[in-house]
This record gives structure tokens, sequence and C-alpha cells, in this order.
């Protein structure tokens, strides 16, 4: 999937003042497509920025022109929603390196006037910070109401936090970690030795070549969606039920309904995703370490922050489980932050932040509602 710049209806920030790495290279030239939802205020005081996850794009609440499906959190942010956007100025922004047009491998390298494809510089979760602060900047805004983020979302919320704690007054890490397991790195690389073992990948120059890895890109889809559910959650939609037939073939057809929906899932993705992207996106993930990144620990990292905190995570989530967000707490507590925790008791998995949880909702909309009455607004 190739899209091009500024061709997808959304706003876009592009800034050709060079954008330093962490790798110690530069992007040349910035691009950071996004949406934004609600309305500004005269004290631009009420801005929150949600950061997505790795599968995530810009569209939070608006239909996605790709797919033409609602946003991927419609559900949380809107008119009268936890995340109101009658009372907020909520902004979503494409992370560096991604593939619906902010800068990223499918890009065009303006020193070769060609996608970059590998040739694109290794990124950071900082550097996606980075990117998106050089958006607030632009958009005026000098202190942001709330950074909010689940998953790869949540490790923006602590780089946020840990780098420029003066630039936001809370921050909502949801079902996160401060670094990435092996466990967790070892998924990746599942996922991308399936791309890289594609023999349409090319080399990463498919673009170029006019080919497509959706085989491999859509086994790295499937793999990585099983962690985002749980035993318990698989067994409840589809326990060991059959596909439109009564018995099995004694085949490799998609026997068990299971099977089927991995397979969907698959082919869904590689229709919106760019497989480089995926390369990138995720060694970001796994090289993510805030201890590592700012040679401290996590609580002297924030012991001197005045931000506050809520963290949340999910009983049936094994892929980020509530030890790692305790590991946060603990640290923020020890360093004198204000800060809250809620362990929301589901079955759904890690997806669980994206889905019905009432008492997640309460918790959100509480937490936005404080912060709002000790900012004023």
């Amino acid at each position: 999937m190739t899209i091009e710049p500024n061709k997808l209806p959304c706003s876009y920030f592009t800034e050709k003042i060079p954008l330093l790495l962490e790798n110690g290279t530069s992007i040349v030239e910035l691009t950071v497509a996004y949406e934004s939802y609600g309305k500004l205020n005269k004290n631009k005081s009420n801005a929150i920025i949600v950061c997505h996850a790795l599968s995530g794009d810009q569209f939070l609440a608006s239909k996605n022109p790709i797919t033409n499906k609602d946003g991927w959190w419609n559900r949380m942010v809107g008119c009268g929603k936890p995340v109101d956007t009658d009372k907020y100025f909520i902004i979503c922004a494409n992370v560096l390196g991604g593939c619906t047009g902010s800068t990223g491998p499918t890009s065009l390298d303006p020193k070769t006037n060609k996608e970059y494809g590998l040739d694109f510089p290794m990124i950071t979760v900082s550097d996606m910070v980075n990117a998106q602060l050089r958006l607030i900047n632009h958009l005026g805004i000098k202190k942001l109401l709330s950074v909010i983020g689940g998953s790869m979302g949540g490790m923006q919320v602590l780089e946020w936090a840990a780098s420029y704690p003066e630039k936001l007054f809370s921050a909502i890490p949801i079902a996160t970690s401060s670094r990435h397991t092996a466990q967790n790195i070892a998924f990746h690389e599942l996922g991308r030795q399936a791309i890289m073992a594609d023999p349409e990948w090319n080399g990463g120059d498919y673009i170029k070549l006019g080919t497509r890895p959706s085989k491999g890109l859509s086994i790295a889809r499937m793999t990585a969606h099983v962690t985002y559910l749980s035993e318990a959650s698989l067994t409840k939609k589809f326990g060991r039920r059959l596909q439109d037939k009564d018995e099995i073939s004694f085949g490799f057809d998609a026997d068990f309904q299971i099977e089927s929906y991995l397979r969907h899932q698959g082919l869904t993705f590689v229709d919106r995703f760019d497989a480089n992207s995926y390369l990138y996106i995720t060694r970001a993930m796994d090289y993510f370490d805030l201890e590592k990144t700012h040679n401290k620990s996590l609580t002297e990292i924030f012991e001197k922050t005045k931000t506050k905190f809520l963290l949340a995570s999910f009983t049936g989530d094994w892929l980020y489980p509530p030890s790692e967000s305790l590991i946060i707490v603990r640290a923020l507590s020890a360093g004198g932050v204000d800060v809250s925790f809620v362990n929301i008791e589901s079955d759904k998995g890690h997806d669980a932040f994206l889905l019905d949880e009432p008492e997640f909702d309460n918790a959100m909309r509480g937490f936005l509602e404080s912060v709002s009455k000790e900012t004023n607004l």
C-alpha cells in the first residue's frame, strides 16, 4: 500500500527544518498527517494528544477513508464521550515511520525523489514524540492538558512525560510498559521474518518493482493479532466451532472459525498498511527502554515532574500485563508524583482498551474532569 503525501483527506504539517533522530541521522523534510476534533479554546489550554498504537492511524474518531470504517477509538472520543469533543481539542497524528501520510518508508526521499524503502533511517519512540512536538509548536500550543495512548501509544505518552514534562499537565498511559519485554520482541521478530521471507518483499524495494509482500505482512498481522486477545476471549468468541461446515475436512483449509477469522484479519490489514512501515514501527517498539534512553531509573526520570498520571491496565492482558504498569506506578509513587492506577477486571485481552469497558470509561472521564477543574477549563 502506498499513500501519496497530502492525498488523504486530513490535515498536514510539513517542515523543511531537519529533524535530528536518536540514532544521529536526520529527516530532512518532515510531514505529519493528523486529524483534530473539537475546538481549541482562546487560551489553547484544552488540547489533548491521543497517540495511536502499532496498527493505528490518525483517524481516531472519524471515518477512515481507506477502510470506510469508523475511527479506531470512536467509542471513546466524541460529543459527550469520556474524551469529550465539546470540552477538549483532540489531536491524533500518524506516527513518524507510518504509512498514512506522515513521513515514512513510503515517502519520497528528497535526495532521490524516490520512495525511501529501507533507506529510511531507523526511528525510535522518542523520534515519534519529537515529530509530534513539532506539530504542537506549529499549532501554537504551549502546554497540553493531557497526552493519552494505549500500547505503543502508551510508550509515546511515557516518552512525552519523560522528555517534555513542562509541556503537559497530565498523562494517561494505558496497557503499556516502560520497556519492551523479550517476549514482545520475539513476537515482533516472527512478524518481521515473515515479511522479509516473502519473495515479493524484494529486499524492501517492492514499491519500485511493483510488487507487494502481502502474504508475509498478512502472517505478521495474524501472529500479532493473537497476542491482542486472550484465551478466554478466543474461547468465548470461537471455541472449536467449525467454519461453515459440519465436519472437519482432513485438509489445510480453514476448518475452524478462529482460522477463518485470523485469515480475514491478515487479508484486510494488507489493504491499509505498508510492510516496511511495519518493520520500522515494530523495531522502534523493541528499542523502547525509557531508563536506557534517559540513563536514569524510572523514579529519577519522573521525580521532579508536576505531571499528573492515570495508568490503566487490564487483568486479561498478557501482552502488557498489569505487572508492567505496576512497575511504572511504583516508580512514580517513589518519586512523589501524583499518580492514580486502575486495573480493570476484563477477559478481553490487550485489546480491552479499545472495547466496551464501562469501568475504564468512567476512570478516563473522571480523571479528565478532575484535571480540567484544576486548570480552570
